[in-house]
């Protein structure tokens, strides 16, 4: 025992030697190369006291930035999150002065800018040499994971014998998408799980397009043919046996992360109408990725579902929204408003990481790359005419690079580190896919690069989980999917706030009444702005604190009128505004509405007059007709909210191509019904009992949390009971 531990000394040490060396005659050819980085003084110096002086700074950088680095991060938790990868270039810089100052041969000196270089250049050239020494010791290389993880294995103890889960989230990657990538290559570790090898008659290269939009089975809420995706299932590989399935599931009205999350970790997404809306009685707008209204959600929903969360029993939450009872959270939404224990800062996660100075250098390099990555393709884009298109200009470079990167990079290496401590579940989100198809489109050449990374990602954690204390399941699921089309506003010229706001007699843009849109949008814009008023009723001239509020998810659209404490009626907004409800009907770019009835409790309106109460959908869909059989169930499930808008609004729904128009400005969308957003993924291994008996349908995000709460009841793997089942409400 004593002569393997000396022997991982001695191997230790020759690995940092080597390092080091390769650190000083990276700093000897740098110094050559750059005229503003000298290692001597004006007057010169011998080769000996040059190589002595290289050989100290780059001792003296090493120490730094193992020594004063992780303290220095520390302090950079104050820091915005977004800028976090900027600084990175410029403390290591810093380090390098002060490693260059505090030479006893030979003082050196370097630019700002300089030192900015020869600092991130010795940083990524020390982290390849370790990387590449450690290739061939797998002991080397299982110390490295384990550091990551070192702090918080040191406070759980030894792991139990029995398996843990990691529930792995690809936001907004929906089922046909996945389905498709694997089919095209794209995704090797998740076609090798379903024993799926790339179709050879699949004329889309890697990085295109490929098929149709998603196709007449995505356009429906429940019905497509499970596997299938633009007609196409993957090819079986000869021999191979699988080790996942693959299904997919319904996602309530509500089709974005916040409902979704919420049920999926807490149990319960009661009340959740869209991902932002106004609450009366508190005079509140209430949106699902702002912290205060996270950490309240969360609040709600735990006490409606009667249990803390998924997470509750040795749990982990990375990346999320909401902590789903977990003890160990970072970089959690939720948190990020109040003060908790270190293990549980919303930030910790960033620290851990950004801790390796190789870790900073390496994904801020990536960071630059990634923002010089969207300028090229946007200004491709805008030079080929590409449509539909949106705006990619202004911060959203950054934005995306911290999506697709940062947050990245940060979350996986958190997962690594909960799955080496031996941590009985966890749930991460990894949102890089939803970013970019916002903007870019749900397929094209842009998401299948992220979707190529995503599957780098599973297979790391895949390689991590083999070396954990114990045994690990793999489960990979999305939380929506995203439908293309144009939006509302490039389509038809106007907002749906102008929309609104015109049918009220309000005041609206000039653009407003120059729209350029068809001749029945036309038509309906001038309906509302002469706004006809039965003859004999009093005309009611609003203020402008009766203007109503309208708010946009994705193509659900969502109009209240803070003045009325109460859900107006359809009755009451009638009298009120008599223009109002007919032209959002009868618009081109709107496919229903919902509004409360004083005879018949709700009703969904449509073109032409069309008026169906919720109770006789299931017989005649009427306007819902184009967005599939369940949409019926998540409209009335909706309507019983306590803060269900005034007016709910979903726009067109194509079944053909599964195109919609959001009312916000995203070519990718997702928040309401139609298309493939109402259709994510769960992939699950076959050693888990199956998510629904053969031939039934995984409905509802509430239903995946009681799937998710039974498959870590069968490994022991929690403590408290399942809430009871919901159905939905009529």
């Amino acid at each position: 025992m004593g002569d393997v531990r000396w022997r991982r000394v001695a191997s230790q040490i020759g690995r940092s030697v080597a390092v080091w060396a390769v650190s000083t005659l990276t700093m000897l050819l740098l110094a050559g190369l750059l005229p503003d980085f000298r290692l001597r003084s004006a007057d010169g110096g011998s080769a000996t006291d040059i190589a002595v002086t290289a050989a100290l700074g780059a001792g003296a950088f090493g120490l730094l930035s193992a020594l004063v680095w992780p303290r220095l991060v520390r302090l950079l938790l104050l820091v915005p999150a977004l800028v976090l990868g900027l600084l990175v270039f410029f403390l290591n810089g810093g380090l390098l002065w002060l490693a260059l100052w505090l030479n006893p041969v030979e003082r050196g000196s370097a630019a700002p800018e300089t030192a900015v270089v020869v600092a991130a250049v010795m940083s990524a050239v020390a982290s390849a040499t370790g990387a590449a020494l450690a290739v061939r010791d797998d002991d080397a290389y299982r110390r490295r994971l384990y550091r990551l993880a070192d702090r918080r294995r040191r406070a759980t103890g030894p792991a139990p014998a029995t398996p843990g889960t990691v529930f792995l989230q690809l936001d907004g990657v929906g089922h046909d998408v996945l389905v498709d990538a694997v089919r095209r290559g794209l995704m090797p570790t998740v076609a090798r799980w379903l024993g799926t090898v790339p179709d050879p008659t699949d004329g889309a290269a890697p990085g295109t397009a490929g098929g149709t939009a998603g196709g007449a089975a995505s356009g429906t809420a429940g019905g497509a043919d499970p596997g299938t995706a633009g007609g196409a299932a993957p090819v079986p590989a000869p021999g191979a046996r699988p080790t996942h399935r693959l299904i997919p599931w319904r996602t309530d009205w509500s089709s974005q992360t916040g409902a979704t999350q919420l049920a999926v970790l807490h149990g319960s997404n009661h009340d959740v109408p869209a991902f932002r809306w106004y609450e009366k009685e508190r005079r509140e707008v209430m949106v699902c990725n702002r912290p205060t209204s996270a950490a309240e959600l969360e609040r709600r929903a735990a006490a409606h579902a009667g249990h803390p969360g998924l997470l509750a029993d040795d749990g982990a939450s990375r990346g999320n929204l909401f902590g789903g009872g977990a003890d160990q959270q970072a970089l959690v939404l939720s948190i990020a408003t109040r003060r908790r224990a270190p293990g549980t800062r919303s930030r910790a996660g960033y620290f851990a990481y950004f801790s390796d100075p190789a870790n900073a250098v390496r994904t801020a390099l990536s960071f630059v790359a990634e923002v010089g990555r969207e300028i090229v393709q946007s200004t491709r884009a805008r030079c080929s005419g590409q449509r539909p298109r949106v705006s990619r200009g202004g911060l959203y470079p950054l934005v995306r690079a911290f999506a697709t990167v940062v947050q990245r990079d940060v979350v996986v290496a958190a997962v690594t580190g909960d799955l080496l401590a031996g941590r009985t579940s966890v749930y991460a989100d990894l949102v890089a896919y939803d970013e970019v198809a916002h903007h870019s489109g749900p397929r094209g050449r842009d998401t299948a690069k992220v979707l190529e990374r995503l599957d780098r990602a599973l297979a790391l954690i895949e390689n991590v989980a083999e070396h954990a204390p114990r045994p690990y399941r793999i489960v990979v699921l999305s939380d929506h999917g995203q439908s293309p089309g144009e939006t509302f506003r490039s389509r038809y010229g106007l907002t749906l706030g102008d929309l609104v706001r015109a049918g009220c007699g309000l005041p609206v843009p000039r653009r407003a009444r120059r729209t350029h849109s068809g001749a029945e949008a036309r038509a309906a814009v001038r309906a509302a702005l002469r706004r006809p008023v039965e003859e004999g009723v009093e005309q009611y001239r609003p203020t402008r604190r009766d203007e109503p509020i309208v708010l946009a998810s994705g193509n659900l659209g969502l109009v209240s009128f803070p003045d009325v404490p109460r859900r107006m009626s359809k009755e009451e907004i009638d009298a009120r505004y008599p223009a109002l409800l007919p032209t959002l009907a009868n618009h081109p770019g709107i496919g229903f509405l919902l509004v409360r009835s004083e005879r018949h409790g709700g009703v969904v309106l449509g073109a032409h007059g069309a008026e169906v109460p919720l109770d006789r959908l299931d017989d005649d869909p009427g306007p819902l007709a184009a967005f599939g059989p369940g949409a019926a169930d998540v409209v009335r499930r909706t309507h019983s909210f306590p803060h269900t808008a005034d007016i709910m609004v979903n726009s067109f729904h194509d079944p053909a191509t599964g195109e919609v128009h959001a009312f916000e400005e995203q070519i990718g969308s997702h928040g309401g019904l139609g298309g493939a957003q109402s259709r994510p993924f769960l992939l699950s291994p076959l050693t888990l009992t199956p998510p629904v008996p053969e031939g039934a349908e995984l409905r509802g995000a509430e239903e995946v949390h009681r799937v998710l709460r039974r498959w870590l009841a069968e490994a022991g793997g929690t403590a408290s009971p399942a809430a009871p089942g919901r159905e939905h409400a009529a």
